[in-house]
């Protein structure tokens, strides 16, 4: 039975891996090397600024590993969502970390660049032209928001990859993807069926997260033509339960994964220990669509951010907090206007940690629960910075002062754990997409560069 050996250092690059784990699966011997360089999941900062959300210092250790390793092994390497959020600046980063690896280590390699961020023009023109799709309840896609937008991305499939690797490359660093493109492509590419090459994909993204216990570690992926076999590289196991939970996660379906180009369909799938760390999944099957569609992804500029974090144990207060808050921001409004920054020109929002400070509105069990002490961040969001320090500025001394009905502390209501009070959080971005458009082909948004390192 013909067999792909695949690789994954690590759910994020950046995030840190055993180096004794990479070296590992050099020993057993690999076909190829990969990992999924980012994530939405911390927010839309990322995407709007332009900036990673790991450390460099990390980002470089990681990525000089698994480039020798690439190199050691005369095996491609592949590197999706390059950055943290796959723009243009993010991959520039990357590609330029690459550079200087390869002069600092002496390596030689030809190097493909897969471009994922898109003109505000041409995607502006797929929304006259009707080519453009909501997913979930997301409205219609417009111009406006096209154009109001910092940066937009979409979501590259396989294809591109392949394409790359054909070209030549072997070593491939891309803009924003789907997480199991990158890995799919190099199974699919080596004639393994589709389905096969998918799930891979999926258990690759997250590096070693299907196995347990959770920690950080290389995965080690055999895709066959019946299955595919999991196994970490470290003191850690794939079982059928952990392989089986993992491959449940970030769909609204548990067993639908919708990919550009088709649907992962794991209804069927069957799981089975077949070593004492390794865990064969079998029966998934791969549905192509009739119509090629790439998932757009941006963010908008919303304002800026300064916030302040204070606490309380008065019991009198906790006693009648939502009647202070009120209090607090019928304060911060009135001393705002005294400043001309009408109620529109920002948002206050305090969060009470020790109450609803996780969920929020959506916490199932009410009350304080007889918390004793209770945190609080106090978040403003405005359209400059100014006005942000303006009304935090407020908010603060709002919380520190603000009397209420029995107040017995004559001085400040709050402890305050640092001096300066009021910190500022930079630009705030929100996601402004949640739609796919119908490329002509699964090419065209994702220009490729190649160049000899």
């Amino acid at each position: 039975m013909r067999e792909f050996r695949m690789c994954s250092v690590a759910g994020i690059l950046g995030y840190g891996y055993p180096e004794a784990s990479l070296n590992a699966a050099l020993e057993r011997g690999i076909d190829m090397i990969g990992c999924d360089g980012g994530s939405t999941d911390p927010g839309p900062f990322y995407l709007g600024s332009g900036k990673p959300f790991v450390s460099l210092r990390a980002l470089k250790r990681d990525l000089r590993l698994m480039l020798k390793a690439a190199i050691q092994a005369k095996v491609p390497m592949v590197l999706g969502t390059a950055g943290g959020a796959g723009g243009e600046p993010h991959l520039q980063l990357v590609a330029q970390m690459v550079r200087d690896i390869a002069k600092e280590e002496g390596l030689h390699f030809n190097m493909a660049l897969i471009h994922s961020e898109q003109d505000k023009a041409k995607i502006a023109r797929r929304v006259r032209e009707g080519r453009t799709r909501p997913l979930g309840r997301a409205p219609a896609l417009d111009e406006d928001t096209v154009n109001k937008a910092e940066r937009i991305v979409g979501m590259c499939g396989p294809e591109p990859w392949m394409r790359a690797l054909d070209e030549g490359a072997q070593i491939v660093i891309g803009g924003r993807s789907s997480d199991p493109a990158p890995f799919a492509a190099t199974a699919i590419r080596a004639q393994m069926p589709p389905a096969q090459g998918w799930y891979a994909g999926k258990m690759l993204e997250c590096g070693a997260a299907p196995a347990a216990p959770k920690g950080p570690d290389c995965l080690y992926l055999t895709v066959r033509e019946d299955g595919v076999i999991c196994e970490p590289m470290g003191n850690r196991a794939c079982t059928p339960l952990s392989v089986a939970n993992h491959s449940l996660h970030e769909n609204a379906s548990p067993i639908r994964h919708v990919e550009p180009g088709g649907v992962l369909d794991t209804s069927e799938c069957r799981f089975e220990q077949v070593s004492p760390k390794a865990t064969l999944v079998t029966g998934m099957r791969w549905e192509p669509a009739d119509t090629y569609t790439v998932k757009l992804e941006a963010a908008e500029k919303v304002g800026h951010r300064a916030i302040t974090i204070c606490g309380t144990r008065d019991p009198l207060l906790i006693g009648q907090l939502d009647g202070f808050l009120d209090i607090v921001r019928d304060l911060v409004r009135s001393k705002s206007a005294d400043l001309d920054i009408a109620p529109d020109q920002y948002r206050l929002t305090i969060h009470t940690y020790g109450r609803d400070g996780v969920m929020g509105a959506r916490e199932p069990v009410k009350g304080t629960n007889g918390a004793h002490e209770l945190g609080f961040l106090v978040d403003v969001v405005a359209k400059d910075p100014d006005t942000a320090a303006a009304v935090i500025a407020l908010s603060r001394t709002s919380m520190l002062h603000a009397d209420f009905p029995g107040r017995l502390c004559r001085e400040g209501n709050m402890a305050i754990p640092f001096s300066p009070s009021d910190l500022t959080a930079g630009e705030v971005y929100r996601f402004s997409m949640q739609h796919v458009v119908l490329p002509d082909d699964p090419y065209e948004m994702f220009p490729i560069e190649h160049e000899r390192i």
